[in-house]
């Protein structure tokens, strides 16, 4: 009795060992090295033109100007081209969402003989640059009538959603038991209700993950409307900013670093109202062959 009293009560605070304290530095220190982009982004954002270009390097500003945001929204048309990209991107999010959960149900679910050599093959785009397919992928629109609109651009997206998507979804969908799907079969349900009523809502973080990668995606290139876009009405934000004007010969970098902060902004908002839901998906998506 008196050896089970004199035992140390255990609490729930963590004990600092010395490795512990390694890992938080390093993390900190990450964590420190990838913010300082962003820190100097914002640094010359609020600095005037001409204090960008003193000798020796200026790194705090002296004068901060937040009207260099309000300017550039209006200079560089940045409220334009990011409802563009949001509509664009929301779009697209949509339909890599919904088309490539449907094709991950089907391969982690339906019984073929074909299952798994069609699974190779949609793995095996993800070893095909883009770049290969830009020339036949450009006469197929063209020949549709799609250059200059959005559709190349979103109709892709609505074709299976990608194949790291799918294998994304694919992963997460076996971890989830079996004995839930065979349940539900032997209360009637078709495949359709199934997936709708009870492998989709417990499929939540990584749907998240998948959308987040997508917006993010199609938010950030450059590449496919610079191609495929030639109205300026039409153009997404990033190509915007690489064309901002200029209208004295000098690269306005402080209205650029302003205009591409504000581009950021849906992004960081989309990944910290989605952070533990993505985080969830992509960890959990890699348990189970």
């Amino acid at each position: 009795m008196t050896d089970v009293l004199e035992r140390p009560r255990v609490t729930g605070r963590r004990r600092w060992t010395a490795g512990r304290v390694v890992a938080q530095l390093i993390v900190l220190l990450g964590a420190a090295i990838i913010l300082v982009p962003f820190l100097w982004m914002l640094r010359t954002a609020v600095m005037p033109l001409e204090d960008l270009f003193r000798l020796p390097v200026q790194w705090l500003p002296t004068t901060v100007e937040w009207s260099n945001f309000a300017e550039a929204w209006v200079r560089g048309k940045v409220g334009r081209y990011a409802l563009n990209s949001f509509i664009v991107a929301g779009l697209a999010t949509l339909g890599t969402v919904v088309t490539a959960s449907i094709s991950a149900y089907g391969f982690a679910y339906l019984r073929s003989r074909w299952r798994s050599a069609l699974f190779a093959m949609v793995l095996s785009g993800l070893m095909i640059p883009g770049i290969v397919t830009l020339v036949p992928t450009y006469v197929i629109f063209r020949e549709l009538g799609w250059l200059n609109t959005w559709m190349p651009l979103i109709a892709p997206s609505w074709f299976g959603g990608g194949a790291f998507s799918v294998f994304l979804l694919r992963q997460f969908f076996r971890t989830i038991p079996r004995e839930l799907r065979e349940a539900a079969t032997l209360d009637g349900a078709s495949e359709l209700r199934i997936y709708a009523r009870v492998i989709a809502p417990l499929a939540m973080p990584a749907h998240a993950a998948v959308a987040i990668f997508s917006f993010l995606g199609v938010w950030n290139d450059l590449f496919g409307p610079l191609i495929y876009i030639n109205d300026d009405a039409l153009q997404l934000l990033p190509v915007g900013l690489a064309a901002f004007p200029n209208p004295q010969g000098v690269t306005a970098w402080n209205l650029m670093m302003a205009g591409a902060l504000m581009g950021m902004l849906p992004c960081l908002v989309l990944f910290f109202l989605f952070q533990r839901y993505f985080i969830q998906g992509i960890v959990t998506s890699g348990l189970r062959g």
